[in-house]
């Protein structure tokens, strides 16, 4: 038996690629595997080539597998594009209309399955999907009563008449490669997985689930690849808590509704990717001025301009830290697994109203499309921290306002919402006193910038970066952000039996940078490596400047895919 196995299913793209990996991850789920997931997808509705691949295992893991057990094609030009992942012995399930045939040089088992005939027998060809990976499935020699069970519950709406086309298609597809083949694939047998009950979701649906936990009852946005999950999900659940989802005309209608509902005290957020960041910038500038705390989501992705929107990149932060015109005090955080996703949205709610400030949560496309096992949310862990808010205003003279903008301390105001009795101010976009009244004094201005900006002194997060750091003078010290880190710990496990030693951080804390304990992390260590998906090594610039090592080289991936476990351990290697 076998510890963990990866499958790949791919065609044209509105060929139902997507519901035959989900039907086949679905039931995968159910019996107990961990998975993780990577979609390759065009940038149009329909045509073009895809693929959905998932790696299954028996332990935890967040990489991309870099070799291919199982290949489902719906077209020759599937098999011609990926057959270069399998390992040797690997297997190919293909559509036998399109007369299959394996490039030259490949070690693989072919096994032609009429895919496309028993679905049309049935009546139509989209249950060819099923067919696809019901024949995958019996190879595996699983149980297919699990399989055909998420079948049910997935086309349960639609009547029972496609239910049991869909359950038919399944058993012929299973029945033929299960003859053709001999049987079930012994080398390919799955140890037993532990069975216990965990989610299965992308990064955006957890931010989506963690807005609702935090409190957030209303989404301003404008669709835009890949972040329109997190509005998707949002619009069929925040109803059912008294919220709502407005799809606006561009993203600065969107983040200027955000901040609008933010100062009346509802929570709110607002999502987008690359593109749409740059129009709110300036918006986010009010925010800043205003000290209105707003939540903004960026799920990076290909750029500049419309550049890749379906493929992975990391190349959003320095415009996320200095993208806004002025100075403004500004947190950026950047989970990187699907429960952080769910956490940290909470967290960037609290953070945002604690220092009255925006709060962007910085993910990737990989991180936030990308569908991986976790285990179950822990809602006990849920605190409200709404900061700083006046409920109960101290009566003021007649005539006096309320100091909206008052010097403190700490630099964090008393903040108020519309029509608290007492509680009487100015907001507006320019410099202003106290009461919020426009000023242009000298000594004022100084002294609100030093305010404003003082604020995030005081900001101090337990998991601004998370270390796995067992040795004390490491060989290397591997740092990534975002969705690199459970490849980046492949690829450790892998230099460990070569004997280099390394340990690993992940930044999660962008902006303020967590200098100290980076400078911790760099210390045990002879060399740093910076993995990033972007081609300027933005990350270590950050390491540089505030820490100010040079020990520090950069691996930087930016075509468009993800890092895999064997590019990280290679280059690493290298360096030795």
């Amino acid at each position: 038996m076998i510890e963990q196995l990866s499958w790949k299913v791919g065609g044209q793209q509105g060929e139902g690629v997507e519901s035959t990996d989900r039907i086949f991850s679905t039931a995968l789920n159910r019996l107990g595997y961990y998975l993780y997931g990577y979609r390759h997808f065009s940038s149009r509705i329909k045509g073009g080539h895809t693929n959905n691949k998932i790696r299954i295992s028996t332990k935890p893991m967040r990489a991309i597998s870099d070799d291919l057990d199982i290949l489902v094609a719906f077209d020759q030009e599937t098999i011609d594009l990926n057959a270069h992942e399998l390992r040797k012995g690997g297997v190919v399930v293909a559509d036998a209309k399109f007369n299959p045939v394996l490039p030259e040089g490949i070690d693989a088992r072919l096994f032609p399955v009429p895919i496309t005939a028993i679905a049309e027998e049935l009546g139509t060809a989209l249950f060819k999907n099923m067919a696809a990976s019901g024949a995958s499935w019996a190879l595996l020699g699983l149980p297919l009563e699990v399989f055909n069970k998420a079948v049910e519950e997935e086309f349960g709406r639609k009547g029972p008449a496609v239910v049991e086309k869909n359950l038919e298609a399944v058993k012929r597809a299973a029945d033929f490669v299960i003859e053709l083949a001999g049987g079930p694939l012994e080398d390919f047998k799955l140890a037993e997985a532990d069975g216990k009950q965990k989610l299965f979701i992308i990064g955006n649906d957890a931010i989506g689930l963690g807005a609702i936990a935090a409190g957030c009852r209303f989404m301003p946005a404008y669709p835009i690849t890949p972040a329109s999950e997190i509005m998707e999900y949002l619009i069929k659940r925040l109803p059912k808590f008294g919220g709502t989802v407005i799809q606006t005309e561009d993203e600065i209608a969107a983040v200027t509704m955000a901040i609008g509902a933010n100062y009346g005290g509802v929570r709110a957020l607002t999502a987008s990717a690359g593109p749409g960041l740059s129009l709110m910038m300036e918006a986010i500038g009010l925010a800043g001025m205003t000290e209105t705390p707003v939540v903004i989501v960026d799920t990076q992705r290909g750029g500049p301009s419309t550049g890749l929107p379906t493929k992975q990149e990391q190349s959003d932060l320095n415009a996320l830290v200095y993208g806004t015109h002025g100075e403004i005090p500004k947190i950026v955080i950047a989970p990187s697994t699907v429960e952080e996703c769910f956490y940290d949205t909470i967290e960037a709610f609290n953070l945002a109203e604690k220092f009255q400030c925006p709060v962007i949560i910085m993910t990737d496309l990989q991180l936030s499309l990308g569908k991986q096992s976790s285990e179950l949310l822990d809602y006990n862990k849920i605190v409200i921290d709404r900061g700083n808010l006046v409920t109960d205003v101290p009566a003021l003279e007649d005539g006096k306002l309320f100091k909206r903008y008052e010097f403190t301390e700490n630099g964090i105001s008393p903040r108020v919402l519309p029509g608290e009795k007492g509680g009487l101010h100015h907001v507006t976009g320019v410099e202003h006193d106290e009461t919020g009244r426009p000023s242009e004094s000298p000594i004022n201005r100084q002294k609100m910038m030093d305010k404003r900006l003082s604020k995030l002194k005081n900001l101090k997060l337990a998991n601004a970066i998370v270390a796995d750091a067992p040795h004390d003078n490491a060989d290397l010290l591997i740092i990534g952000m975002g969705s690199t880190g459970g490849t980046i710990d492949e690829a450790r496990a892998r230099l460990e039996k070569d004997g280099i030693t390394s340990n690993h951080a992940t930044v999660r804390l962008i902006h303020p940078f967590p200098a100290e304990e980076v400078a911790a992390q760099i210390a045990k260590a002879k060399k740093v490596v910076v993995v990033e998906n972007n081609a300027t090594g933005q990350l270590a610039d950050q390491i540089k400047l505030h820490v100010g090592h040079d020990k520090i080289v950069s691996m930087l991936k930016y075509d468009g895919t993800p890092f895999l476990p064997s590019e990280i351990h290679n280059y690493c290697k290298g360096l030795k």
